[in-house]
């Protein structure tokens, strides 16, 4: 059979058949029972079989899987004891192809994606909003996607957020209501993505799939590593950039049906951080990705302490499972080893309910699917020892793996290129250096009006003052001629007329 070996009940070899290992599966276990152990022998498994992979590396341990383990290695002794037991005669120490990832950028290549690809409904569960702000934050992707703007990081979404916070009142018209106060509440919560380091992600150069989706010159897959123990500071961020790359991988692979060999197998290690407090919408997202990857030729592990961490629809659509052992101290542990023994095809050999109380650490019970589709029958099983080293690299040999693995430093540097951000400053500017412009074109125009309204005053009042004393002076002339001086026109009575001559040629004058 064309498969993974994963470990032996000193009978019967436990081999994860490749052509069903799209069908997904699960890790369980309670702390320090070999659950890191088991996740690393099935990875280097892939990996010799071709087949690429993705694991989050959340205590630093998996970094390991880039150099070869050591017989001066404190667990050499336990490894080989182990071997020989199974009878693995091929048993070697070898290092995998590795890629080292980081969405900080310090312990790996930068993880960048941008706001556009991440989409609305993964950045509202990843800022925790309400359906109400997410909905403002649909909007407002909408509006940019009209617009032909860009929204490649978070200055872009903070820029696109202003302004649909001014132009609230046109957009409540068509879309619903567009509250600045909702606006607001997204601004902040984006102001606490930066503080959780957020912006590092979003940006370009955005990851290419096809630059994890690779084999190395052997013919062996590539082991592509998230240095996770920082991120998961920040639990949010962590759980959805995962999604956001499961969701990635489906919608641009193409359709496979079930090949021989996964195209890609994803590993989610500390699973429950996706499904704490995710609301309804989301489960049944990560449930239709789930179920519909595997036609892409998509492997998805998940790995857990409590197989109830995971939802029962997802945990229905994973066929090879490994349980190692869990502790009934409590409750809701008792209540998870009767939900484990459930989920168990029955071998009337293995109790399971008792033994995943009693396995000891590297040991598990299995159950993977046969080559008709079935699962197998559960077995009390002792997993195989890895051949990387189990423990995290030196920093010297993480950096001297990332300089000469195949990606080189074409993601190092951010490339910062016009987007919405520019363009709407652009648009701002433009818009006060034409209202400036038209202010400034009013208070000429208003001065210049002013200005010659004053002149008019002043030259009709001159004009009248000019030809009241003209026609006075006229009158009196004319009236001195025809009727004389003041004695003649005493005598002769040119008194009264003189008066009615000056009176209508000075009405003349000054009409």
């Amino acid at each position: 059979m064309d498969g993974i070996f994963l470990g032996s009940d000193g009978a019967t070899p436990q081999i994860l058949d490749l052509h069903r290992a799209n069908r997904h599966g699960l890790i369980a276990g309670a702390t320090g029972t070999g659950k890191t152990v088991t996740l690393q022998r099935m990875v280097e498994g892939f990996a010799r079989a071709g087949v690429p992979s993705f694991v989050a590396d959340v205590k630093g341990d998996l970094s390991g899987l880039g150099m070869a383990g050591s017989p001066t290695a404190k667990v050499h002794g336990a490894f080989a004891a182990r071997a020989s037991e199974m009878g693995l005669t091929d048993w070697a120490y070898a290092a995998m192809p590795v890629q080292y990832w980081d969405l900080f950028g310090r312990q790996g290549h930068p993880v960048r994606a941008t706001a556009s690809e991440m989409g609305p409904v993964l950045l509202a569960r990843m800022m925790g909003l309400n359906d109400v702000q997410e909905g403002v934050l649909t909007i407002a992707f909408h509006l940019a996607d009209c617009e032909g703007l860009l929204l490649l990081d978070l200055d872009d979404l903070q820029a696109m957020l202003a302004a649909c916070a001014a132009r609230a009142d046109e957009l409540t018209a068509t879309y619903g209501n567009v509250s600045k106060q909702s606006v607001g509440a997204i601004q902040r919560a984006l102001l606490q993505l930066r503080s959780q380091g957020g912006e590092h992600f979003f940006g370009e150069p955005a990851l290419a799939l096809t630059d994890l989706i690779r084999t190395d010159e052997a013919g062996q897959g590539v082991v592509n590593i998230l240095a996770a123990d920082q991120l998961m500071a920040s639990p949010k961020l962590y759980a959805t950039f995962l999604l956001w790359l499961l969701s990635e991988l489906f919608e641009q692979l193409p359709e496979v049906g079930d090949p021989d060999k996964p195209v890609f197998v994803f590993f989610f290690d500390e699973a429950h951080l996706l499904f704490d407090d995710a609301p309804p919408a989301l489960i049944e997202k990560i449930e239709q990705v789930v179920r519909l990857i595997r036609s892409k030729g998509v492997g998805v592990y998940f790995i857990t302490q409590n197989p109830v961490d995971v939802p029962e629809r997802i945990a229905g659509q994973l066929g090879n499972r490994v349980q190692h052992a869990l502790r009934a101290f409590t409750p809701r542990d008792q209540a998870a080893v009767r939900s484990a023994a459930e989920t168990f095809r029955a071998n009337p050999g293995v109790d399971v309910a008792a033994a995943i109380t009693e396995l000891k650490v590297g040991e598990a019970l299995v159950s993977l699917l046969q080559a008709d589709g079935s699962p197998a029958p559960v077995t009390r099983t002792l997993i195989a020892p890895p051949v990387s080293r189990v423990g995290p690299v030196t920093p010297e040999e993480r950096r001297v793996l990332i300089d000469t693995d195949a990606v080189g430093g074409m993601y190092d540097a951010a490339i910062d290129r016009e987007s919405a951000e520019e363009v709407l400053a652009a648009k701002a500017d433009a818009a006060a250096a034409a209202a400036a412009e038209k202010t400034e074109a009013a208070a000429k125009e208003s001065g210049r009006g002013a200005a010659k309204s004053n002149w008019d005053v002043m030259a009709t009042s001159a004009a009248r003052a000019a030809s009241s004393s003209l026609g006075r002076q006229v009158a009196n002339e004319i009236g001195r001629q025809v009727f004389g001086g003041k004695k003649r026109r005493a005598a002769s009575g040119g008194g009264v007329m003189g008066a009615l001559v000056r009176g209508v040629l000075g009405g003349l004058f000054r009409g």
